[in-house]
């Protein structure tokens, strides 16, 4: 005689960077291991791949997760996981008064939200006529590096360029190879390069505000947690 099925909830959530609705469920023991086990390794590469499977599980396997920009992935495993195992984070946030004081702190997951940043755009005007338009780092590209250097890093900001426009002229990514755009990206100013920058420093992220008081100075703290790591310290 067979076993019963068990019942599982399904939710739904709006993915942050199109508003578009997406349901999942929350995850199951075969997906907690996979989170522990991660955990347990202290990797950021291991966790990065878990959180990645956990969503692809729980949302089922009805998106592109290696498409997603890295914020909406985290997104969705952070709502995956308040319906998972608690609405609730607790984490410890180190006291900047003294440097050596960690707070225990609470935060309610629904609280958590990624914040867009009132000067970002994903279109970058070089000239008059000409403009880069980027597109978001995804999960994809994120695990094909396995360093942070220079060269890691000119490479991540080349994948994210969609399009360049000139004038009337779009040239589509698919119009230019890898060396073509090297060599476009290698002839910019020092000024049009910070613009290129600015749009990854102004990208949209996980971001919490928190305030808290250090239990040994009692001296009071805000702070803002960026990023799926800081709510699980």
């Amino acid at each position: 005689m067979a076993l019963p099925k068990l019942n599982v909830p399904v939710y739904e959530a709006i993915l942050p960077s199109t508003e578009t609705v997406i349901k999942y469920r929350p995850f199951l023991v075969k997906e907690e291991k996979i989170l522990l086990m991660a955990m347990e390794e202290e990797d950021q590469k291991h966790m990065v791949n878990a959180v990645r499977t956990i969503v692809d599980n729980c949302t089922f396997k009805t998106i592109k997760v290696n498409k997603m920009p890295m914020f909406d992935l985290e997104y969705v495993f952070l709502n995956i996981r308040a319906k998972s195992v608690g609405e609730v984070a607790s984490v410890k946030v180190l006291c900047d008064d003294d440097k050596e004081t960690y707070a225990d702190i609470d935060i309610p997951l629904d609280d958590i939200k990624v914040k867009f940043h009132k000067d970002h755009t994903n279109i970058i005007d070089l000239t008059d006529d000409i403009k880069i338009e980027m597109s978001y780092p995804t999960f994809e590209m994120i695990e094909s590096f396995t360093t942070e250097n220079t060269k890691a890093l000119f490479d991540l900001m080349g994948k994210c360029v969609e399009r360049i426009i000139d004038g009337e002229t779009i040239h589509e990514r698919a119009d230019f190879n890898k060396k073509e755009l090297t060599d476009f990206l290698d002839s910019l100013n020092t000024k049009q390069f910070a613009e290129m920058q600015k749009f990854f420093e102004t990208m949209p992220k996980l971001s919490h505000d928190i305030e808290f008081i250090n239990p040994k100075t009692k001296k009071k703290h805000k702070k803002t947690l960026e990023g799926l790591n800081s709510f699980f310290a």
